[in-house]
């Protein structure tokens, strides 16, 4: 999502307006009304041709509303391009949140996903109770809320703005998996509703799923996500970190899963770069995007994997006036390059109703009765867009 070109193409977009409303300077030909007396008549009465000009009362119908949505759009993004340069981030000015290190663990197997989970929640106690300590019981209610016995962590880190990978369900023996991985502004913190979405999920496999197959979801917040409002969400280097965690995580779950289990990659938002970074060579059925500003790649085939390609965008969401372009600027590249859902790119495109930016995970929306379907192996039922 280009900053530079971002901010140039509303600038550039207000220029051409103010030149198509005032044209009639140098024409002499009439103008809308908000152009003011001398610009409808460019500055003199026109010459008699054998036409009367129209009367300056009537002007041009009122533009279609999706129009004016989009010019709005436009301008809103470009306002939050500025802020996310001109504004301080405000993590940069809280204090870092105290907690225990990680439990040292070796990287868990089916055989001992347990006691993985036994000490992640034990860990996640010992975070609430120091956060509580230091006067965050924001912060201390969401670790302690992680700590019930309910709860299954494979990892958990409650330092900084920490970093957590849940399960729901049974992964030993699951035959069909998904991993969700979130976009920006995704933390502890924040965390309930990106769990939120790994449940719908998790209930919609349940409830779809043919008799005798066994789901399982992953919700990996396994790196530490950029801000939406931050100069880091117009880069890949947050994803550069984390691709090789989410490709460890990945071999991981196979040893635990086994070769038997198909396993789908989930990716949102800020979480479409990181799994483009990662992709190469995952060993995984299916890859969707979802919301995404762009990958970072031009096409499907440049992620150099043997997994099916899949990508959505809601009708609603916010993220399609974002410049799918890549610009150098001051030394750094910003922005993702090609769009998705675009036939340049290359990926099979599904459709996700009407919903925004954050409905793509919501119980009852057309993107989740998609991504259900690909999980689920029933790629013939999924609808297109």
């Amino acid at each position: 999502m280009g900053l530079e070109t971002g901010v140039r193409a509303a600038a550039e977009d207000g220029a051409d307006s103010s030149r198509s409303r005032c044209s009639c300077r140098s024409s002499g030909q009439p103008g809308p009304r908000s152009c003011g007396q001398s610009c409808r008549w460019g500055g003199s009465r026109p010459k008699e041709s054998g036409t009367r000009p129209a009367p300056a009362s009537e002007t041009p119908p009122p533009k279609p509303k999706r129009s004016r949505t989009r010019k709005w759009r436009r301008a809103a993004l470009a306002a939050l391009i500025t802020t996310a340069v001109v504004l301080p981030l405000s993590a940069a000015t809280r204090p870092e949140i105290p907690a225990p290190a990680p439990a040292s663990l070796a990287p868990p197997t089916a055989a001992t996903l347990d006691k993985a989970y036994a000490a992640n929640r034990a860990n996640a106690a010992a975070a609430s109770r120091m956060a509580a300590s230091h006067g965050d019981n924001k912060r201390a209610a969401a670790d302690r809320a992680m700590a019930t016995p309910s709860r299954h962590f494979l990892s958990f880190d409650g330092r900084g703005a920490g970093q957590a990978t849940e399960v729901f369900g049974n992964l030993a023996h699951a035959d069909r998996i998904a991993v969700l991985v979130p976009g920006s502004d995704t933390s502890i913190d924040t965390y309930d509703r990106f769990r939120a979405g790994a449940l719908a999920l998790h209930d919609r496999l349940t409830q779809q799923a043919p008799q005798g197959t066994r789901t399982a979801v992953v919700a990996w917040l396994g790196y530490k996500t950029p801000g939406t409002i931050s100069t880091t969400v117009l880069t890949t280097d947050r994803a550069d970190q984390a691709a090789p965690h989410l490709r460890e995580f990945m071999g991981e779950l196979r040893r635990i899963a086994g070769q038997k289990a198909n396993i789908s990659l989930l990716c949102h938002s800020y979480g479409t770069v990181v799994c483009a970074r990662a992709a190469a060579g995952l060993d995984v059925q299916d890859i969707a995007f979802v919301g995404s500003p762009g990958t970072s790649a031009d096409s499907a085939a440049a992620l150099h994997t043997r997994a099916r390609v899949w990508a959505a965008r809601g009708d609603d969401d916010w993220i399609q006036e974002v410049p799918h372009t890549r610009a150098d600027l001051f030394g750094t590249t910003i922005g993702f390059g090609t769009d998705p859902v675009s036939p340049a790119f290359g990926a099979h495109v599904f459709a996700a109703g009407p919903g925004g930016h954050s409905d793509y995970f919501r119980p009852g929306s057309v993107s989740l009765a998609n991504l259900t379907r690909i999980v689920l192996g029933d790629t013939k039922e999924v609808t297109r867009a």
